[in-house]
């Protein structure tokens, strides 16, 4: 089995895959653990999940956390017979990259893209809900050219509660009128149609500069609170990234 791993700012995302079907998923915040730690943490994923360490035989990650890598590589080799690869996206070798510096590209979009392709075909356009909101264009040739990047859902929440001082925490539920009847009714309204018309805006864009009319994926852990406010968005796969690394690693994880 295949052990798929996304190190995000915030959150990591865990996959495990028999061939080419993704079989359990975890979702974990993103910590500076020891090796030590991670390792335990691997095995409490593994025994409340079903799946035995010694089933992984391959383990692919995207991290966008430098100073994690070590102790992932560490913790990875510790608990399972296999090493993990590190997507690099300027050494991929299975999207071409036409930003003006692909070293700087994350590697959880790179395999966001990957995965997208992969199940949906090109062109694209990928909107990637996470720390950022990321919006990535695929050519109709699939190749990566480039993508817009803007503040995430929780984070705009929290900077927002955080500089006011009579608004309180929300819960992220479609709200019943556009028009709130109250604070938390007008918050919920502000939040989740303001990114629903983020992505209409972005996306009219992108098409507009692509020339051609991009289909438009959501993935990401909100994709689909955000992505159902609009008729904006095409189709809703939670683990783009994970395919990405599946098909990452099935070719040759260099």
């Amino acid at each position: 089995m295949l052990l798929a791993i996304d190190v995000g700012n915030t959150e990591t995302k865990l996959g495990c895959f028999d061939g080419e079907r993704l079989v359990r998923t975890w979702r974990v915040t993103t910590e500076l653990r020891t090796p030590d730690e991670h390792a335990v943490l691997f095995a409490q994923l593994f025994a409340a999940g079903g799946v035995a360490a010694p089933d992984i035989t391959e383990i692919a990650v995207a991290s966008v956390v430098p100073g994690l890598d070590a102790i992932v590589d560490a913790a990875c080799t510790n608990v399972f017979a296999a090493s993990p690869v590190f997507l690099k996206p300027e050494t991929q070798g299975l999207i071409a990259i036409r930003t003006e510096n692909p070293s700087e590209v994350g590697a959880d979009l790179v395999a966001a893209a990957i995965g997208a392709r992969e199940i949906f075909g090109a062109p694209l356009i990928v909107v990637s809900f996470g720390t950022a909101t990321v919006f990535i264009a695929i050519s109709p040739q699939g190749e990566y050219l480039g993508v817009a990047i803007a503040p995430g859902v929780s984070i705009s929440i929290d900077a927002l509660i955080g500089r006011t001082a009579k608004l309180p925490q929300v819960a992220l539920e479609l709200p019943r009128h556009s028009i709130g009847r109250n604070t938390i009714e007008a918050l919920q309204s502000g939040i989740l149609f303001g990114f629903a018309g983020q992505i209409e805006a972005i996306v009219a864009r992108m098409r507009a500069e692509m020339g051609v009319d991009a289909r438009v994926v959501a993935t990401g852990g909100l994709a689909s609170i955000v992505a159902a406010q609009t008729t904006a968005v095409d189709a809703m796969e939670p683990h783009l990234s994970l395919f990405g690394l599946q098909r990452f690693a099935a070719a040759g994880a260099k």
